[in-house]
């Protein structure tokens, strides 16, 4: 399998450049990251040059030992939680559940937690993080609708009904007035009265290992990796793209800024990633 060229072909738009490496390889291993959620409201956790844009996510160890920082999460994540929940697919979910239409995807692996690609239309989605629209219970891993808990909190806490926030970060969270939190009331598991979490991997917890082992076996059996909207900045996603570069498979990236597999890369392609990849799914569906 020959390498991609790394540099644009003369004179030619990005979005051309995108198609032919599209057009190269009939099985891609596609891999997503927030990026791709962006132009449906939900802002990136990191700047172009891999930065944070805000606080830290929270900690799973820190998470499970205070109750004081889940009263703070789950107040924040309340408000947060809506505009990620009301979020609609944009150009690059669209284009990207047409790429497995056209039997071109093998499987699409997401970091982002917003469950925007199924909104899309796209079947072969591995969640590796899990999603927002679930929450489990540490003790006895009962799950439950998210969308049910919302009620819970603000009929236990009916002052969250006033709280606003101006913005949410990829995984539901929102600023709040400091101190707000402290007096949350925090619903249990209704089957154990256990604590909840939401059934997402936070950061310091290691993704199932039965989602990482499904999506080594797609990329084995794919030609080549997609990478979109994502710094790779965190292993979990940053993985897929060294186990490609390690069976000889060419690693595409379409990222705005700097990206962790840069150096892997066959060919780095700048610029929002709706746009591009609606053009060039459009062209590969038009020439096949």
């Amino acid at each position: 399998m020959s390498p991609l060229s790394p540099r644009l072909p003369t004179g030619a738009p990005e979005a051309r450049a995108l198609t032919d490496a599209l057009r190269q390889h009939r099985r891609w291993f596609v891999l997503t990251g927030a990026g791709v959620s962006t132009g449906s409201g939900i802002p990136a956790y990191r700047d172009e040059q891999g930065a944070w844009k805000h606080k830290a996510p929270i900690q799973f160890r820190d998470f499970v030992q205070s109750e004081a920082l889940r009263r703070r999460y789950w107040a924040r994540s309340f408000v947060g939680f809506e505009r990620v929940h009301d979020a609609q697919p944009n150009k690059a979910h669209h284009a990207l559940a047409r790429l497995e239409r056209l039997g071109r995807a093998r499987l699409l692996v997401t970091q982002n937690v917003d469950g925007l690609h199924q909104k899309a239309g796209s079947l072969s989605v591995v969640d590796l993080h899990g999603q927002l629209a679930e929450v489990e219970c540490l003790a006895c891993r009962a799950r439950a609708s998210r969308a049910e808990l919302q009620v819970r909190l603000l009929a236990l806490n009916p002052w969250l009904s006033e709280a606003t926030s101006a913005y949410a970060t990829p995984d539901g969270d929102a600023e709040l007035e400091a101190g707000s939190h402290e007096a949350l009331s925090l619903p249990s598991c209704e089957a154990c009265g256990g604590v909840l979490k939401p059934a997402v991997v936070f950061f310091g917890e290691n993704v199932p290992k039965a989602r990482v082992e499904q999506a080594y076996a797609a990329l084995a059996e794919s030609d080549a990796l997609l990478v979109v909207g994502s710094s790779l900045m965190v292993f979990s996603g940053y993985r897929f793209a060294r186990r490609a570069s390690d069976l000889g498979k060419p690693v595409i990236v379409l990222n705005r800024g700097l990206t962790r597999a840069d150096t892997l890369a066959a060919l780095k392609l700048q610029g929002e990633c709706g746009t591009l990849l609606d053009a060039a799914v459009e062209a590969l569906a038009q020439t096949g």
